[in-house]
């Protein structure tokens, strides 16, 4: 089993500076205010863009949130796909597992509010990113093995979700949460 990546398209240079202006502008108002605070209307005027514009590609502020996450969720995706042991190739799955649940929940938790947002626009958001189907082969593939790898591989990833994370994170502090995930991966992995 491989894991695929499709590089993204192509796009117009007018596009592609919009598309520059936005992100810049997003990253910068929600820096400064927080994801919640800020509106599409506030990240379209400071990108110097039209509504329509800003709409038409990002579709709304969770669209946004992916597209900002993107970059980010790529470095991970090299990292697991390229990079040293015991995240990269070379290492045994159960190591694997263990240092992609510890690179997992780095990412999240610096990125909380964007990947919170990404997952939670609508019913079902986060298994429909592409980023969580990447995410999802990689530990089925890791499991691989084991009765059942694909329902495995949904069931260690379920406490990893942004909307779980922030729930725990004020009455468990980030510590307890990365240790408890940390111990549930590795008995995952021994099995």
């Amino acid at each position: 089993m491989e894991l695929l990546r499709t590089p993204p398209p192509k796009e117009r240079a007018d596009a592609a500076r919009n598309r520059a202006a936005i992100l810049d502008a997003a990253a910068a108002l929600f820096a400064e205010h927080g994801v919640d605070a800020v509106s599409m209307d506030q990240v379209a005027a400071a990108a110097g863009v039209g509504k329509g514009t800003l709409f038409r590609r990002f579709g709304d502020k969770a669209g946004l949130a992916v597209a900002l996450l993107d970059a980010r969720e790529r470095l991970l995706q090299e990292g697991i796909l390229h990079g040293p042991p015991p995240l990269g190739p070379g290492a045994p799955p159960a190591e694997r597992l263990v240092a992609f649940a510890d690179a997992y929940v780095g990412y999240v938790l610096e990125h909380l509010p964007l990947v919170r947002m990404s997952e939670t626009a609508a019913p079902g958001a986060r298994y429909r990113i592409g980023a969580y189907r990447f995410w999802h082969r990689h530990v089925a593939i890791l499991l691989d093995g084991t009765p059942d790898p694909e329902h495995a591989a949904h069931a260690l990833l379920a406490p990893l979700a942004a909307e779980h994370l922030t729930a725990l994170l004020p009455e468990l502090g980030e510590d307890r949460v990365r240790a408890g995930i940390t111990r549930l991966w590795r008995a995952a992995g021994s099995q």
